[in-house]
């Protein structure tokens, strides 16, 4: 890497860790521009050289939150009884974890720079901050970089299929529906439109989610 890489990925950092202590204080709306420069001891127009926009830097200053859901991951799913308990366990971390911070996660996985951008950001994010890739950011790492919600989805319950647990064309019908199932009920959460407390939205998706699985094969209970 040479100075100027280094450099500017120092100079990302600054802005990136005022955005992150302006989001724990008060709260993501407090986010902007001139509040974040000011933080990081510089003027708007240098942050534009880091960031696209807003959004960007906002994006940025969420992933934090991504690591905080893959080191809870592993005890939600260590005593998983196989790969379709799994899924179902994995999705219950994810649910519990973006409905308590719907903002943030819509940030990191909806926003504008999701999907294609996804794997850059991610990768670029590490590597300012390559003391928070933990153990168990690595081992979901290569799923978060698929490029969208429904491939990392089926990443997750494709070992089901390599166990004989479900055929194929069902696994993609069940992700199919689980993600459809989730939105459905993050978008409640995002909008604060449904009257749901977040473990009852959990329940409530784990629900829907358990009886599309069932619906599509006879091995979980």
């Amino acid at each position: 890497m040479d100075n100027k890489e280094i450099q500017k990925k120092r100079m990302m950092s600054y802005f990136i860790e005022a955005a992150k202590k302006l989001i724990e204080e008060e709260g993501i709306d407090a986010v902007t521009i001139r509040r974040v420069a000011s933080m990081a001891g510089y003027n708007s127009a240098t942050l534009y050289n880091y960031f696209e926009n807003l959004n960007h830097l906002i994006f940025f200053a969420s992933m934090k939150y991504l690591n905080e859901y893959a080191e809870s991951l592993h005890s939600y799913t260590k005593h998983s009884r196989d790969s379709l308990e799994r899924y179902v366990d994995v999705w219950r971390c994810f649910c519990l974890h973006s409905f308590s911070r719907p903002e943030i996660y819509n940030y990191i996985f909806f926003s504008e720079f999701s999907n294609e951008k996804l794997n850059v950001s991610i990768r670029t994010y590490y590597s300012i901050f390559p003391d928070e890739l933990s153990k168990e950011s690595r081992n979901i790492f290569p799923m978060l970089l698929e490029d969208d919600f429904n491939l990392r989805d089926y990443a997750y319950i494709k070992p089901a299929v390599a166990e004989g647990l479900i055929d194929e064309e069902a696994a993609h019908m069940v992700s199919e529906m689980c993600v459809l199932i989730y939105l459905g009920m993050f978008s409640g959460m995002l909008k604060k439109a449904k009257p749901y407390k977040v473990n009852e939205a959990v329940e409530k998706t784990i629900k829907y989610i358990k009886q599309a699985i069932r619906s599509y094969t006879d091995n979980y209970n």
